[in-house]
């Protein structure tokens, strides 16, 4: 009787797998994410000192975005694989099976919860519930339907801050709400130039953005213009409400300008190049904007 021999440990194919499963959880946008949870901890209770509770609330709300990410890759398998830069995800290039993927988004999300839950952070969870039913039940499946669907996306990702707003405090006031408006209208333009970029694989995959149906470029820029006009006014109610310093509004006043002049120039005259150019502009003025409010929040002290 012959013995079947084992097949050999491979490291490389041990690596693959594990880096299909980290693509899954997407740790770059994660990473961005916990910036604006954190901030929205230390806008709301600056550096007094409860390390236990941030830690938690950090933990949490990245176990349950890795969980939505896992989620929403699941249900857009199908147009991933229509699209050039989201053909090889792990999902549609069949290296990771549905029900895998399943299981493991919905164990990250349950174990975000149970985390917030421990850690008496209610409210908190009760937020990070509500964005993981608007990201995965009702964003992703209208995205197929309705160009809406990049507003009704950008609310739960405006409820990150609010997330960590509430772990700190328990509770939400005026400030937690204008947050919650800055990082809603800031999604917009950031959105909208990312779908400039790839428009042509949205239009392949049967989603709707607005790119696809204005081939000129004119809405787009003029929605552009619109958020971010109206985002540099959330960012003024900041100040109005007695939550800045004057270095933050100097701060806030170049990283706006400099934004709203990428924005300016992609609607005069639409192109890749200048929907890139608002596109790396929103990703300096949102962490920029955020560590000037935190700095408020610790260190200026509305000086």
């Amino acid at each position: 009787m012959k013995i079947a021999a084992a097949l050999p440990y491979s490291p490389s194919l041990a690596l693959i797998r594990a880096s299909d499963f980290l693509q899954m959880v997407r740790p770059g946008l994660g990473l961005m994410a916990l910036v604006t949870v954190g901030s929205g901890w230390l806008i709301a209770r600056g550096w007094e000192p409860d390390w236990s509770g941030f830690a938690c609330a950090m933990v949490g709300t990245a176990l349950a975005f890795a969980g939505a990410s896992a989620l929403n890759q699941v249900f857009e398998r199908q147009s991933d694989a229509l699209m050039p830069r989201t053909a090889n995800r792990p999902l549609p290039a069949g290296r990771i099976r549905p029900i895998s993927a399943m299981a493991l988004g919905c164990t990250l999300c349950g174990g975000g919860l149970v985390c917030l839950l421990s850690g008496n952070q209610i409210l908190a969870a009760a937020l990070c519930s509500l964005a993981l039913v608007g990201y995965v039940f009702i964003y992703t499946p209208l995205k197929r339907q309705t160009t809406l669907s990049t507003l009704i996306g950008a609310i739960p990702g405006a409820l990150l801050p609010l997330i960590g707003w509430a772990a700190a405090a328990h509770q939400l006031d005026g400030g937690a709400l204008v947050l919650f408006l800055i990082l809603f209208l800031w999604q917009i333009p950031h959105f909208l130039a990312i779908a400039w970029i790839y428009r042509d694989e949205y239009a392949r995959a049967g989603l709707y953005v607005l790119p696809v149906f204005d081939p000129d470029g004119v809405q787009t820029g003029r929605q552009m213009t619109r958020y971010t006009f109206l985002l540099l006014l959330a960012c003024l109610m900041h100040f109005v409400l007695g939550h800045g310093s004057w270095i933050s509004g100097l701060g806030t006043s170049l990283l706006g300008v400099f934004f709203l002049n990428a924005v300016l120039v992609f609607a005069r005259k639409p192109s890749t190049d200048h929907a890139r150019q608002v596109f790396r502009t929103s990703l300096l003025f949102l962490p920029g904007l955020l560590l000037l409010f935190v700095l408020d929040a610790t260190l200026f002290n509305g000086t």
